[in-house]
């Protein structure tokens, strides 16, 4: 069996043909196809009917904006809004989990006690599963799918870990909170909002990092992973000064009460809801970083500093090729990083900026159907396509298809964030995972339409064959996807075939 990284779609040689009908009559040409493949998790008609009636060049400059028309299906808005993980913000669901705290400790040994604790802890992955609902439903029904990408992209690539601790009570809000609202803006912007988020601070351990105790896992992880990338010019002594800098910054108590600061230093103690920058556990020495003076005086060398790495050359390379890999292939072309590297230094770090240098270039078009998708990307674009803005009802099955491939949200346990290439998510025994998730999909799935605690039987067979299907996948299928389609049995198994086909495996 050939490698499905080999086996490039014909959607990359259809580039060269003419332009297509869909089903009202509207043309969509095959390169505004691949760029829309690369601009949203996957084709439906609202993303091409977009496309269509305002042109790639507005599409972009709306989406770029974050003011792209639109709206979820209510069905869809009603479940976000009613989502404890999304709505509730993490100081009140850390408060509630030390009132549970409390009142378990407060208790005798006994059965009673440990019923407690293990409700407190089935609560807690609750809240994860919806956690992960909300944020699989935005992807799939966001009219930004620009931005639901980019959402995607930043809690990967500030990936937390949500089984450590009480990261579980605070995954939400910070996909909601933190990330989110700054998908699209300033870098330096958003590497604050997770420096100061308790999830970050929890999972890389700066809640401990005081002066005389400290912690360095937290200030190697932000410039290493989160900024200037392994070969940035960092060394050990900068991961040191750094984490001199961050001592201090971390949780407020949860209690409420107020902790001893000596008068000299009370004026220096930030809090901002949860973040804490606490001065009596600070390193007020000065330091040096990466070449460059600060001097000792409190929460401002944080905020210092994190200018200075961002300013770095270093930084905007390393998220540009990041971007790029994730936009456009395994090995993006080394021209186009260079721009979008300039884009970042020229625009001070504007994420949205970066992107309209990729999404503007020939080389994303150029490289259609070259990147294979992640489990994630393929969950999405095939739901996307099978039902086609059709509201589902419980997200259940999404999320343990997901874990299926191995690829759980706020699951990854190293701060690394899941693999962008493909050659990770091609072994054997994914894809068989994948033609079993494809399966599940193509057959319908009643338990994706039957509402939490309702019994009745729904539909739920998709229709691939569908107006959307023959204007934008089947003029593009290989021939072998087209002899495989031919043997189907069935509809669902037609279904399976075309989801788990290399035709739909890239993008």
């Amino acid at each position: 069996m050939r490698s499905p990284i080999r086996l490039l779609p014909a959607f990359a040689l259809a580039l060269l043909l003419p332009s297509r009908t869909f089903a009202d009559g509207g043309l969509l040409a095959p390169g505004d196809l691949a760029w829309l493949r690369r601009d949203g998790f996957g084709l439906d008609t609202v993303a091409i009917d977009s496309c269509r009636g305002m042109g790639r060049r507005r599409m972009l400059e709306l989406q770029l904006q974050d003011r792209m028309p639109g709206s979820l299906p209510q069905a869809v808005a009603d479940q976000l809004a009613s989502n404890p993980a999304l709505t509730t913000r993490a100081s009140e669901a850390l408060a509630q989990w030390h009132q549970a705290q409390e009142r378990i400790r407060s208790m005798p040994e006994g059965e009673a006690r440990s019923a407690a604790r293990n409700e407190l802890q089935r609560q807690g992955n609750q809240w994860v599963q919806q956690a992960r609902a909300a944020e699989l439903l935005q992807a799939i029904y966001g009219p930004n799918q620009l931005k639901e990408q980019m959402v995607w992209f930043w809690l990967n690539h500030f990936s937390v870990y949500a089984p450590k601790g009480r990261i579980r009570w605070e995954v939400g809000d910070y996909a909601e909170h933190v990330i989110r609202p700054r998908a699209l803006g300033k870098f330096r912007e958003l590497v604050l909002a997770t420096l100061k988020s308790p999830a970050m601070l929890e999972y890389l351990d700066n809640v401990q990092n005081a002066k005389g105790h400290v912690n360095e896992n937290y200030a190697r992880e932000l410039v290493e992973l989160h900024t200037l990338g392994v070969d940035g010019g960092y060394t050990q002594q900068d991961v040191q000064q750094l984490a001199l800098i961050l001592t201090g910054v971390g949780i407020a108590p949860l209690d409420g009460l107020p902790r001893p600061i000596a008068p000299a230093l009370a004026p220096r103690l930030v809090r901002e809801g949860l973040f804490e920058f606490n001065p009596s556990r600070h390193d007020f020495s000065d330091k040096v970083l990466l070449g460059h003076p600060i001097r000792g005086r409190g929460f401002s060398e944080v905020e210092e500093a994190v200018d200075w790495i961002v300013q770095q050359p270093a930084c905007g390379r390393f998220l540009s090729r990041k971007l790029a890999e994730y936009f456009v292939g395994d090995q993006p072309p080394a021209a186009l990083v260079e721009r979008m590297a300039l884009a970042f230094r020229k625009r001070e770090g504007d994420i949205a900026e970066v992107l309209r240098t990729l999404f503007d270039s020939s080389e994303l078009v150029a490289a259609a159907g070259g990147k294979f998708k992640d489990p994630f990307q393929l969950i999405v674009s095939a739901m996307r396509l099978a039902y086609d803005g059709r509201p589902i009802y419980n997200p259940r099955p999404l999320i343990h298809w997901l874990e299926m491939l191995g690829e759980p949200l706020f699951g990854r346990i190293t701060p690394d964030g899941w693999p962008l290439d493909g050659a990770r998510w091609s072994s054997s025994g994914q894809l068989e995972a994948r033609f079993a998730v494809a399966r599940a999909i193509g057959n319908g799935n009643p338990q994706l339409f039957l509402p939490e605690g309702s019994t009745q039987r729904m539909p739920g067979f998709p229709l691939l064959t569908s107006p959307l299907y023959y204007a934008a996948f089947e003029p593009y299928l290989s021939a072998a996807t087209r002899n495989g389609l031919a043997q189907a049995q069935s509809q669902g198994e037609w279904n399976g075939l075309l989801l788990a086909s290399p035709d739909f495996a890239y993008r």
